[in-house]
């Protein structure tokens, strides 16, 4: 599994119903795009649980091939064409469940980054992340969660999507707009080595 997101940050007056189209319009486009696991267009409101306008796409991939065949292909032009070229961040998968809302249209999401601590041997830490992540499986509203790592920075990232609001924690909330989710049960549950 490989975790993919690219953020678009948008002036702060600007009309938000133009992403929700955009979304309405095109999001069933990757409905049945081959190795991809999960899509969820998420977007954030200045104002409502954001500092910023953001437009930030978070993808599961279940194999590199179908990520290249995106960025590389049509769908992702379009987003360079129309608001040039994001900077695409990449976490390799160490973890997906489902919740026990999985059944459910996801609303929200909410996606948390943190560094692995020096004092920290990495292993460990990821152990200690993969123990946050399955009780945040366990949250009543828990649409599914992810966990995945970044070993240039030393990141770990915790993605979970939820049927209602998001509780509060740290880190970013989303509105979700749409949800692609072609190979959603080749994601393989629990721990992905």
């Amino acid at each position: 599994m490989h975790a993919m997101q690219y953020e678009i940050t948008l002036p702060a007056d600007y009309d938000m119903d133009v992403i929700r189209h955009r979304v309405a319009t095109r999001g069933h486009l990757l409905d049945d795009f081959p190795g991809l696991g999960i899509k969820a267009y998420l977007m954030r409101e200045r104002g409502e649980d954001s500092p910023v306008n953001q437009y930030a796409p978070f993808y599961l991939w279940t194999r590199p091939e179908g990520m290249n065949a995106f960025l590389w292909g049509a769908g992702f032009q379009g987003i360079v064409q129309d608001f040039g070229r994001p900077v695409v961040q990449h976490w390799t998968g160490l973890s997906y469940e489902e919740g026990p809302a999985s059944g459910a249209l996801p609303r929200t999401a909410t996606r948390h980054r943190s560094a692995m601590p020096q004092s920290v041997a990495p292993a460990d830490a990821v152990e200690a992340a993969l123990e946050e992540s399955r009780r945040l499986a366990k949250t009543p509203g828990a649409v599914a969660t992810a966990l995945a790592a970044d070993p240039r920075h030393w990141e770990l990232l915790h993605f979970t999507l939820w049927d209602g609001p998001a509780p509060e924690a740290p880190g970013e909330r989303y509105q979700v707009l749409h949800l692609s989710s072609p190979e959603q049960d080749r994601l393989g549950e629990g721990r992905q080595w």
